[in-house]
């Protein structure tokens, strides 16, 4: 029989796991002639999730579960999900429902009846959301859009189902600094949008807040994009152009009117600004150099301190 594996990133879930277990349970039951395992990847919480992960273990034979022996990121759960599952097809969900369960009949269907590598779902509305956030939001999708060449669909969500060869290429990918967005749309394969309107979590509140968004986002940018460290390089290259014009008008000026240090005030500004550029430009080159130097040292993407098995 057919396999799906459903993979759970939690961190400090403890009040809606066991509401997504009952929802993924009824629509688990409903498939015919597949089954599921439930892979719990526990990044670090401080409350009981990984309490009720152990429970729901004990009890279920189809749910495992990882935890980690620290916070490392939804990212290293996705990824440490996607290597501890075994199923022909692979679905990654959050643990809030903001993720339809129901949704999982069309994914199955598109992929099984309809030749689809995978497919994903988008959101066409940010009901629920503050006005701000989807602003920014929109703003980033049409910034990461333009300025790479892969494509991050507007309001893409994680939610989507895959199978084990796309599932394979992306574990191949082994970098550290990881954007599952663009690195399910970099391995490329065919994919199906399912758009639905957003729906607000059922427990708890989120851990992304407003700060952690934009440096998820900066990390989106530097991950898929050199165009960054372009534009510091056009910058320099106009300001040197702009200088040579300014010397050229300084000297001819002095040679003819005689004033060579009126101007303090503007040459002050200018300093300030040069400088702010320069500084922009350092900053830049930073950020690709503080990644290269996280991928040289080579550390894990994430330590495992448990799992079902050591319950056993």
């Amino acid at each position: 029989m057919e396999k799906i594996s459903i993979i759970v990133p939690c961190y400090n879930e403890e009040e809606s796991i066991p509401l997504f277990y009952n929802e993924i349970c009824k629509i688990a039951d409903e498939f015919k002639k597949v089954n599921f395992e439930f892979i719990f990847v526990n990044d670090g919480s401080k409350d009981k999730t990984l309490d009720i992960c152990r429970d729901l273990s004990l009890n279920d034979k189809r749910v495992r579960y990882i935890s980690f022996s620290r916070n490392f990121g939804k990212e290293a759960a996705l990824f440490a999900g996607l290597e501890y599952s075994v199923g022909d097809y692979v679905a990654v969900m959050d643990a809030d429902l903001q993720d339809p369960p129901s949704l999982l009949h069309e994914m199955y269907d598109g992929i099984k009846n309809e030749g689809y590598d995978c497919v994903a779902t988008r959101r066409v509305t940010r009901k629920g959301e503050p006005p701000i956030r989807s602003f920014f939001a929109k703003c980033y999708y049409k910034l990461i859009n333009k300025i790479s060449k892969t494509e991050i669909v507007d309001g893409a969500r994680d939610f989507r189902l895959m199978t084990r060869q796309m599932v394979d290429s992306i574990l191949s990918l082994g970098e550290y600094n990881r954007f599952s967005k663009g690195i399910f749309s970099w391995v490329g394969f065919d994919t199906k949008w399912i758009p639905y309107e957003n729906v607000e979590r059922v427990a708890g509140t989120t851990s992304w807040s407003f700060w952690k968004l934009f440096l998820y986002s900066l990390e989106s940018i530097v991950a898929f994009s050199t165009l960054p460290l372009a534009i510091a390089s056009i910058m320099g290259l106009i300001f040197f152009l702009v200088s040579l014009i300014m010397i050229v008008v300084i000297v001819v000026k002095t040679l003819i009117i005689g004033d060579p240090v009126a101007g303090w005030p503007s040459l002050v500004c200018i300093i300030f600004f040069v400088s702010g550029v320069q500084l922009f430009g350092i900053g830049v080159i930073g950020q690709y150099l503080a990644k290269l130097y996280l991928e040289v040292k080579n550390r894990p993407i994430y330590i495992v301190k448990e799992t079902e098995k050591d319950r056993k």
